[in-house]
Order: structure tokens, then sequence, then C-alpha cells
């Protein structure tokens, strides 16, 4: 559902999961988008998602829609008794985000929220460092993302740069990285924010940092913009920790920049030298992330990330937002 910019990584992704998945229908309400995704992939097109829904035969329906049409749209597919997969950020407001999942609880079907960037070689690094605990007390953690969105990204879109559909450089472009600080260093404590529209002529934030604190102690800072001169720099992850120091950089959390263990270990020299081509901001994690996908419609896994694992983001988005528009600090968990 929704034949745009993101939708070509999911074509991909279907398609290289040939002899277990079938992509069997597109939509988009953009009669050119829906033409050209009907040519590229030999899926049957409609128009809107009653059609689909009533006229073609499927499992899972993917949202790759505007994210303020997500909550709308996934609570629809569910009451047609389909799965649920969409991309980020599940939604623009925290409380449409709870009512997609209550939505596929009550009709009994899988709500899964892409989160494509975990599965990156560096970043299942990170996290088995984590789970065996080589870090120690973690004590200092930095995620900057250095991109670029120049106004005619924006204005190519009516959606865009808005509040309802789309959300700033917190919401949108940052949302996978702010994923990594909640799944990789534990749960928050407290947020403060601040954002700005410096640049562009959008609703939104172009810009926005942050200061973190987390329920074990450690201290952090997020540092976003879509100002970058002339081009996307860096998406990176620092942890800094009482036995361990990890920094993860590239365009996309891509390359292993740092990675000291005082235990060192078998296969530690292997990780620093891993690196591989992002091929842009989204990196190639969409066909990892489908194989669990696949996995769990065929009872063969769990689900990864399902819509539960989304809220937790969405959540400190939430907060990020709040503390930046009320001057103030937002502690986590939020009470509505």
């Amino acid at each position: 559902m929704g034949c745009g910019r993101i939708s070509a990584n999911h074509f991909k992704a279907i398609a290289s999961h040939g002899e277990r998945a079938e992509l069997v229908a597109v939509c988009d309400i953009n009669p050119e988008a829906l033409a050209k995704a009907t040519e590229q992939t030999g899926a049957r097109g409609f128009g809107t998602l009653d059609e689909m829904l009533r006229d073609a035969e499927m499992d899972c329906v993917v949202i790759c829609t505007p994210s303020g049409l997500h909550p709308a749209q996934a609570m629809k597919i569910a009451r047609a008794g389909r799965h649920v997969m969409t991309e980020k950020p599940m939604a623009t407001r925290w409380r449409d985000g709870g009512e997609m999942v209550a939505e596929c609880d009550r009709a009994g079907v899988h709500l899964f929220v892409v989160k494509q960037n975990r599965f990156n070689p560096t970043l299942q690094l990170v996290r088995k460092a984590v789970e065996e605990g080589r870090f120690g007390r973690m004590y200092s953690v930095g995620v900057n993302v250095f991109w670029t969105r120049p106004q005619a990204y924006y204005d190519s879109a009516k959606w865009r740069g808005t509040w309802e559909f789309d959300g700033g450089a917190f919401m949108n472009q940052a949302s996978h990285y702010i994923d990594l600080l909640d799944w990789l260093v534990g749960p928050l404590e407290s947020v403060f924010a601040y954002s700005g529209t410096l640049a562009r002529n959008i609703e939104v934030e172009d810009t926005g940092v942050a200061a973190l604190k987390w329920r074990n102690g450690a201290l952090g800072t997020l540092n976003v913009t879509m100002l970058t001169y002339p081009k996307n720099l860096e998406g990176s992850l620092t942890i800094l920790g009482e036995n361990g120091t990890v920094r993860v950089g590239g365009i996309a959390v891509n390359e292993m920049k740092a990675w000291e263990f005082a235990d060192e270990r078998p296969g530690d020299e292997k990780a620093r030298q891993t690196a591989y081509d992002a091929g842009g901001v989204y990196g190639h994690g969409h066909p990892i992330y489908y194989e669990n996908v696949i996995a769990t419609l065929r009872g063969e896994a769990d689900a990864a990330t399902d819509g539960r694992e989304g809220l937790r983001s969405l959540e400190l988005i939430t907060a990020l937002y709040k503390s930046a528009r009320d001057g103030t600090r937002v502690p986590l968990p939020l009470d509505s």
C-alpha cells in the first residue's frame, strides 16, 4: 500500500524471497505511481485500499504510505483479517500507535513495524556485545544523524514536512537511530530536547538535539540535522562503557570505526574490519527483515519487531517533541 520512495526496497526484498513469498497486489491513489509499480512488479494494481482488500487474496499488507495515514490503514487491514507490516514510524501520534496495537490484537493478526537497521551487520555485533555484558557499566552514548534534505525534497509532496502526515527530523529521518537508544542501551529515564526549523520552509523541525538519561545511569546525546552541506555525511552511534568502546559510523551506521574491549576475544579483529556499502541511507536490511516476517507468518519464529516494539521508539520520539515544545525535562514512561 503506497508505491513511493521506499516501496522499491520492499519490492526487491519480496523478490529475494521468491520461493516463499509472492507480491500479489500493489495499491496507490496516484495513477502514475501505480502504473510504474505494476509494470515493475507484474502485480495486480488497485487504486484504493478498499478495492485491494476486497478483490485480492493476500496474507499480509505492507504499508508504505505517509506516516500519518498508517493508523487508519493498519486498523482497516486488521479488521479485514490480514496481517499488517508498516514502515516507520508506525504513527505520528503515540496514542494512535497504541490503538493500532490494540486493533491488531482484537483481530488476531500480526503487526510488524519495519526496523531494518537492527539487522545491519555492524549493529548485530554491537547487540551481541551488549547481551554478553562486554561493556560493563555504560557511561556515555552519542547518536549523530547529519544528513541533508533540500527544500525540493519537502516540496515534492504536500504531506512532507507536515505534523499530521510526516513529522520532522526526529520522527522521520532519525527514527531508526532513536530506536537504537532503547534497543541497545536500555530503557530511558528522561529526555530534554531542543528543536528548530532553521532553514527549510516546513511546519516541522529540520534540526534537533537532546540530552538523554538512561535508567542504568548512562548519559547521552542525540544530534540530528537535515541541513548538512552539501550531502549526507554521517549516521553514527558511539557507546563508551566501563570495559568497552564502540563507534559505528559511515553514512548509515555501516562502518565499524572503533571496537575495543578489555576482554579481547576471537573475532574482535574481524569485527573491527566490518564495513559495507550502505547503498544509501536505507541500508540493505529489508530482505533480512522479511526473513523474520515470513518465518513468523509460517509459524516458524516470533516477530522480531512487533507493534509493541514499534511503540517503544514512538514513545521516545513523542517525549522529545513534548520536551522541545514545553522547554522541560520529560520523564519516561509517558503517562499519556
